[in-house]
């Protein structure tokens, strides 16, 4: 699916149409469309009927095969935990699907979905046409996965395009990065999400949109669930830090996702920098009072200690030892910024 905020990014794609490279690697924040949007080039490079905007026809038999998720020269890699709907047969991350269903699902892409495209990348394609891979979100790939992509990457089959997603270039193999090429997917303009967001009903939109950090399939989706809850518990803290209070917070918000609070976090930080600084504020303007006095007190350097101990934390949020302990440590690491003044 192509967003309107898109329309511009889908244009200059189709430049690169004419010597397509064998592997793109589209990247930009979370939450703006970017697997609908390789998803969407990906059924266009298959389609048989191509439109003159570069967009697949979507009544050709590929495009009803893409659309039913069995297209034989199509295959779609992302970790279990993304897997929302039932995996078409040969799809990747799909097999054995009852054995793992008692178990967690993975966030992590592995080896063996890895592997596993060997078959798949060595036969002749259905059509004499292009084999495309997807696979996202690209940083998801453990170490063994990215090893065993690195391989294929190296000596790309003939005829075969792979597209990935990331939300962190920062979190990639740099031998990954080197043998892609990239294009960027930047956020919408506030005033594009905001009138999207409208259009779609979202009561509140320009808070929600700015809660979440101007990614508006983000906001969208938050504010379906209607739930503020967890939210305003941390932020409730993070306006009136103290030792004890952080406790109990850690206690109740451990079974928050766990990138989503330390995003929360971030983002109340930033507006705590720019209150300081330039006496405005972005994500949070429901708490402007709040910030305003924190700023006053706040010194500036323990202020930058703590948004770089936050920007660590992001990058093993999903990954942690022990949830609980992970946000008792963040939040009093936040609450000795702010005593320190």
């Amino acid at each position: 699916m192509i967003y309107p905020w898109q329309q511009s990014a889908w244009t200059q794609l189709q430049a690169m149409r004419a010597r397509l490279p064998h592997a793109i690697l589209f990247h930009g924040p979370a939450g703006i469309g970017k697997s609908g949007f390789i998803e969407a080039f990906a059924q266009s490079l298959l389609c048989e009927n191509v439109q003159p905007d570069g967009q697949a026809c979507g009544s050709c038999a590929s495009c009803g095969w893409f659309l039913q998720h069995n297209h034989p020269d199509y295959r779609r890699v992302r970790p279990e935990a993304l897997e929302d709907e039932p995996a078409a047969e040969g799809e990747e991350g799909g097999e054995d699907k009852k054995a793992k269903s008692a178990k967690a699902p993975s966030k992590e892409i592995k080896i063996e979905q890895i592997r596993s495209l060997a078959d798949f990348m060595n036969i002749s394609t259905h059509r004499q046409g292009l084999r495309v891979v997807v696979l996202y979100p690209a940083e998801a790939l453990n170490m063994p996965a990215s090893n065993a992509l690195l391989k294929t990457l190296e000596e790309p089959p003939p005829g075969t395009v792979f597209l990935l997603a990331s939300n962190g270039l920062d979190r990639l193999l740099p031998t990954i990065l080197s043998r892609c090429r990239k294009f960027a997917l930047p956020m919408p303009e506030h005033a594009a999400a905001l009138a999207w967001l409208s259009a779609q009903g979202v009561p509140d939109a320009d808070s929600w949109l700015r809660e979440e950090g101007g990614a508006p399939l983000a906001a969208l989706e938050r504010s379906g669930s209607g739930n503020r809850e967890e939210l305003d518990a941390l932020l409730g803290f993070l306006a009136r830090p103290n030792v004890e209070s952080a406790l109990r917070q850690a206690d109740k918000l451990s079974k928050t996702p766990l990138s989503a609070l330390v995003s929360w976090q971030q983002r109340w930080l930033y507006d705590l920098l720019a209150s300081k600084l330039a006496g405005t504020v972005r994500y949070y303007p429901r708490y402007q009072k709040e910030l305003a006095a924190l700023a006053g007190n706040v010194h500036t350097a323990n202020l930058l200690r703590a948004i770089k101990s936050t920007n660590e934390r992001r990058a093993v949020a999903d990954h942690p030892l022990s949830a609980k302990l992970f946000v008792e440590d963040m939040l009093l690491d936040y609450a000795a910024c702010c005593a320190a003044a």
